[in-house]
């Protein structure tokens, strides 16, 4: 063995235990040492239930759920307004001539006018005779100032 490379070794080490004060002597390479739980406190040889809290785990867990609970709160609203988007066209405030031609062709609703771009896109509103860009695109900016979303 090479000489002054090996740590000092302790033959009384003292470990303490720092959630119920159990000690104990044993062999180490620091003189004394103090751990968070043993095995006369740890819930596994005990039997008793609860929980063991190191370095915040459970409190991260407890934060992802939340952000989890949040996410899940966020696409439940963005599908609720997907569901509820049954009100006249008269809410988009196009006017009264193109709010007549969109009637004229089928799409009394919202949620007419959605389904059609979701299924065809904006080239099966555009073909509509008196439908230009400018009334496709004022609705698609008054339905998400309403809330109502379309998939693309």
């Amino acid at each position: 063995m090479k000489a002054d490379i090996h740590p000092t070794w302790f033959a009384d080490a003292k470990i303490v235990c720092a959630t119920c004060g159990t000690e104990w002597v044993t062999g180490s390479t620091v003189k004394e040492l103090r751990i968070d739980i043993c095995s006369n406190c740890h819930p596994f040889y005990t039997g008793e239930q609860k929980i063991v809290d190191t370095e915040g785990m459970v409190d991260k867990f407890m934060k992802r759920l939340q952000v989890r609970d949040q996410r899940e709160a966020e696409i439940q609203a963005k599908e609720d307004a997907l569901r509820n988007a049954d009100v006249p066209l008269e809410e988009l405030e196009l006017g009264k001539r193109y709010i007549t031609i969109l009637n004229d062709n089928g799409i009394n609703l919202v949620s007419d006018l959605i389904a059609k771009l979701e299924a065809d896109g904006d080239d099966a509103i555009l073909e509509i005779s008196g439908i230009g860009v400018k009334v496709l695109a004022d609705a698609k900016r008054k339905m998400s100032e309403l809330g109502f979303e379309y998939r693309k």
